[in-house]
C-alpha cells in the first residue's frame, strides 16, 4: 500500500553537502519520499566539490540525486543555486533544459503577491570573498569535527546507550565570533532584501535554520534560513501561504532509517579513525 505524500508548494534545500562523511543522506531519502512539492529550490552546497572523494560516495547520496532526477524528470520546476561548496557549477548559470534551470540568485513571485529572494549567502562572506584558501580550510576543520562527532556519537550509543550529540551545533552556539557572525549575515541579508522591496529573503550557508522578522529604519521583512542536512537535518516549506521550517528530529512520524542503513556503504571504525588522522594531517600541513 503506497503512503500519501504530504504536499509542499515550495520547497528549499540547502547545505545538503553530498559526498562527505557528515552528510545525512539517509534522513534526507526518508523525508523527500514523504512530500509531494511543486517547485524545488535546491540553494547551495548540493554536491560538497571542494571535499568530494571517489573513495566516498555511499548509496543514500546517488539514491538522493536519483530522487531529484525523479521530480525533474516528472516536470517538477527545479531550480538549482551554486554555493560556495559546489561554485564551479556559477559557470553554468542560464543554463535551462525543461523544467530545470541553474540560477546565481531567484526572484519567485508567490501566490499571495509577495516576492521571495533566494540566494546562498557565501557572497556575504568575507572569508569567501578575499581568502578562499582560508575557507577551505575552515571546511577541512568542520569535516574534522563532523567526524570526531560521528566518534563520540558511537561511543555515546553503543557504550553509554545515550542519544546523539552535536559537538559542532554547541561549539557554534556558544562562541561569541560565531553567534556575531551569524547576527551580521542575517542583518545584511534583511538589509538588501528590504532596500530592493522584497517581502522574504531566502539563505542558506551558514547551517542555521531561522525564521523571523527583521526590522530597520527602512521597513520590516521576512528572513528564512533552510538550514542543512548535518547538523539540523531541516528545509523550508512554503504551503498555502505559509512558511515553516521542517526538522527531521521534530517529525511525529520519525522514520526508521535502519533498512537505509543496512544497504548503505557504511565506513567501517578502523576507517572512521583512518579519515580522522587524515583529516588532523590536512590541519597540520
Amino acid at each position: 500500500m503506497s503512503v500519501k505524500k504530504r504536499k509542499v508548494d515550495i520547497l528549499i534545500l540547502s547545505d545538503i553537502h553530498l559526498g562527505t562523511y557528515g552528510c545525512r543522506a539517509r534522513e534526507l531519502l526518508v523525508y523527500l519520499k514523504s512530500i509531494k512539492p511543486k517547485v524545488i529550490v535546491l540553494n547551495g552546497d548540493i554536491i560538497d566539490i571542494w571535499q568530494f572523494s571517489k573513495r566516498y560516495w555511499p548509496r543514500s547520496h546517488m539514491k538522493v540525486i536519483r530522487q531529484l532526477l525523479d521530480w525533474i524528470g516528472k516536470g517538477k520546476k527545479t531550480y538549482y543555486i551554486p554555493g560556495n561548496h559546489d561554485e564551479m557549477l556559477r559557470r553554468f548559470a542560464g543554463f535551462k533544459i525543461n523544467c530545470f534551470s541553474i540560477v546565481n540568485k531567484l526572484v519567485l513571485e508567490l501566490p499571495d503577491n509577495k516576492k521571495a529572494w533566494i540566494f546562498h549567502g557565501d557572497i556575504f562572506d568575507v572569508t569567501m570573498q578575499h581568502s578562499k584558501w582560508m575557507a577551505k580550510l575552515g571546511a577541512v576543520g568542520y569535516n574534522l569535527l563532523i567526524l570526531i562527532n560521528s566518534v563520540a556519537n558511537f561511543i555515546s550509543e553503543k557504550v553509554f546507550n545515550k542519544g546523539k550529540l552535536s559537538l559542532s551545533k554547541k561549539i557554534k552556539n556558544s562562541v561569541k565570533s560565531a553567534v556575531k557572525f551569524i547576527n551580521n549575515f542575517e542583518q545584511t541579508s534583511a538589509d538588501i532584501g528590504i532596500m530592493n522591496q522584497y517581502d522574504y529573503v531566502v539563505c542558506g550557508h551558514i547551517h542555521h535554520p531561522e525564521i523571523k522578522q527583521i526590522t530597520t529604519a527602512k521597513g520590516t521583512i521576512t528572513y528564512l534560513n533552510s538550514g542543512d542536512w548535518i547538523e539540523n537535518l531541516s528545509a523550508l516549506e512554503y504551503t498555502d501561504g505559509e512558511w515553516r521550517i521542517y526538522r527531521f528530529a521534530e517529525d511525529i512520524s520519525y522514520p526508521d532509517t535502519t533498512a537505509e542503513k543496512k544497504e548503505d556503504t557504511e565506513l567501517s571504525n578502523n576507517q572512521l579513525f583512518a579519515k580522522l588522522l587524515q583529516e588532523f594531517n590536512l590541519m597540520r600541513t
